[in-house]
């Protein structure tokens, strides 16, 4: 069993709301899910959709063909009818979008009208639909029920009552109209409800497990999904979450609560993070540990500011004055946004340099389902040098020379010990220096020691497919689910394998998985990437002298569905 459903209309008529429940219904009665938007930068108008793919198997993205729409515009049904599955249905009211149509295909339901007469109030059109879409697929409204009792506990009984009147309505009339559907759900499937949750939302539970105390923004999508979530936990968590007058205040406070004694994180998008880039250099010259999420969508300038894009990679890599250590991690799903936002934490504080995690406005708004997440196995060793710990030093030098480049991170006010940095090159002790010998010394120090220390803590990328592959695809990031499912499908007839890329900067070093001969043993090597330019294929080159078959690149602001990415590839095949 495999179905998508999409709802599609204006902004401002509750598409996301009719979505967010259904995609809970199903995850609560233990199906897999995966759902995506594509919304417009606007409060009111435009077109905007939400799909939902609903599994009794693991899913990893969307499908192109389209099982239930729901309408709530006329363009909704002029923009995706010809998406519709045989067997597939429309639902609509042609009261409300002022349009009749004819044909098997179209359910006419009279959302409104229903929502007056059992609700009380045409504002519950979406519960009548939420309840229609159920009523199709045939399944029960016991988890509705239980989501719309719980979503306005607050608001009294007969607010809750007149919502479940209007589900009820819906429900009946789909299962009194549409007697030849053909859809079959299973009430309940083998399995426990799963746990359904977006890329933004893992970053911030990651942040919450890695012991993050402080962290400010100004709000600028995709990023700000992350912000609200931990603003939600403030109190829960003991963090404060600062909305910053802009970027530039915003991952300076985070560098001064960083450099108090707390775990902080600071997020953004590329336009945010153009204004963090000298505060991303003071990072490196005090060796003050930060995390950044960097959320990326089309630019240059304003862009696309909902759409998707993988742009700024090589922004990334090379923002910010001089030269110091950074780490770019680069999740694909929203298990690897929670462990890697973990392991970011973990490098930022153990090796005292900013970490990247790199994700996109695809991934922050897609919602999977998971069995769960594993908080207890969260790695959160305080690498602070505090307490009576602090206090028995007899003598302490913020940026004291090593072995390693790596100096006791002391907090200030906890030891009778003087902590001092500066943004001017310094000595062991944090004052400005001007002499050579010194300067040498400090950039072998924050630079060339630990940089192979660093390297050896980044994964190598994801195998999966064919071990002995004659076509490999590559990508970084949210990429992974659209080529987990494609290798899936062509893999009974081609000898096929996907390399994912999650931890991209520096890149992995090979004595775990040489990558790279893997690579070349393929007779054919494409790279997937949601930009122009080929930016991870220039990073491969340049870091490994490795060069890419092909290269399939999408810039339109949109993510590749499972169809349209094996589209791309059956171009390649006959290369083989």
């Amino acid at each position: 069993m495999d179905y998508s459903i999409k709802i599609g209309g204006e902004a401002g008529q509750g598409i996301q709301t009719i979505g967010d429940a259904l995609a809970r219904v199903f995850a609560r009665t233990g199906f897999h899910v995966f759902s995506f938007q594509d919304y417009e930068s606007r409060v009111r108008g435009g077109h905007n959709f939400y799909q939902i793919r609903l599994s009794d198997t693991p899913i990893t993205t969307f499908r192109d063909k389209v099982d239930i729409i729901v309408a709530l515009d006329r363009d909704s049904v002029t923009l995706h009818e010809h998406e519709l599955t045989d067997g597939g249905r429309i639902l609509y009211d042609s009261s409300s979008i002022k349009a009749k149509h004819e044909g098997t295909s179209f359910l006419d339901i009279p959302f409104e009208k229903l929502a007056l007469e059992r609700g009380g109030d045409r504002i519950m059109a979406n519960t009548v639909a939420t309840g229609a879409v159920l009523g199709m697929l045939g399944m029960e409204l016991t988890r509705l029920i239980t989501i719309i009792s719980d979503a306005f506990a607050k608001k009294g009984e007969a607010v809750i009552t007149a919502n479940r009147n209007a589900a009820h309505a819906g429900y009946e009339y789909a299962v009194n109209n549409c007697k030849t559907c053909s859809f079959s759900v299973p009430g309940d499937i083998a399995g426990n409800p799963k746990l359904l949750i977006g890329g933004a939302e893992a970053i911030a539970l990651g942040a919450i497990a890695s012991g993050c105390k402080f962290y400010s923004a100004y709000p600028m999508t995709p990023s700000t999904g992350i912000m609200n979530y931990l603003a939600s936990k403030e109190k829960e968590y003991g963090i404060v979450v600062e909305q910053a007058e802009d970027e530039i205040a915003a991952i300076n406070m985070a560098l001064g609560a960083s450099f108090a004694g707390v775990r902080a994180m600071t997020g953004t998008s590329g336009g945010g993070f153009a204004l963090m880039v000298e505060g991303l250099s003071l990072a490196g010259m005090t060796e003050t540990p930060v995390v950044i999420a960097m959320g990326q969508r089309p630019g240059p300038a304003t862009g696309f500011p909902t759409r998707t894009e993988q742009g700024e990679l090589q922004f990334l890599v090379s923002a910010g004055h001089g030269e110091f250590p950074r780490v770019i991690l680069a999740p694909g799903t929203p298990r690897q946004a929670f462990q890697l936002t973990n392991k970011a934490f973990d490098l930022a504080e153990k090796y005292q340099i900013p970490v990247f995690i790199l994700f996109d406005t695809y991934l922050s708004d897609t919602q999977w389902t998971l069995d769960g997440l594993d908080a207890g196995t969260a790695r959160r060793q305080d690498y602070r040098l505090r307490g009576d710990a602090f206090k028995n030093v007899s003598t302490y030098k913020r940026h004291a020379f090593t072995e390693t480049g790596i100096t006791p991170l002391g907090v200030p006010g906890d030891a009778g010990h003087l902590v001092v940095t500066d943004s001017d090159e310094h000595d062991e002790e944090g004052h400005i220096v001007e002499d050579a010998e010194t300067r040498i010394a400090m950039v072998e120090k924050r630079f060339l020691k630990k940089m192979p220390l660093i390297r050896r803590e980044i994964a190598p990328p994801f195998l999966y497919g064919d071990h002995d592959p004659r076509l490999v695809i590559a990508g970084w990031g949210s990429t992974y689910g659209v080529m987990r499912e494609v290798v899936d499908a062509l893999s009974p007839a081609v000898r096929i394998a996907m390399l994912h890329f999650s931890e991209v900067f520096p890149l992995p070093l090979r004595e775990r998985f040489d990558y790279v001969q893997f690579l070349m043993n393929a007779k054919r090597t494409v790279c997937i990437e949601q930009n122009a330019s080929g930016q991870f294929s220039r990073l491969m080159r340049a870091e490994t002298g490795f060069e890419f078959s092909a290269e399939v690149h999408r810039y339109d602001g949109r993510p590749y569905s499972v169809e349209q990415l094996i589209g791309e590839i059956n171009g390649h095949l006959g290369r083989l």
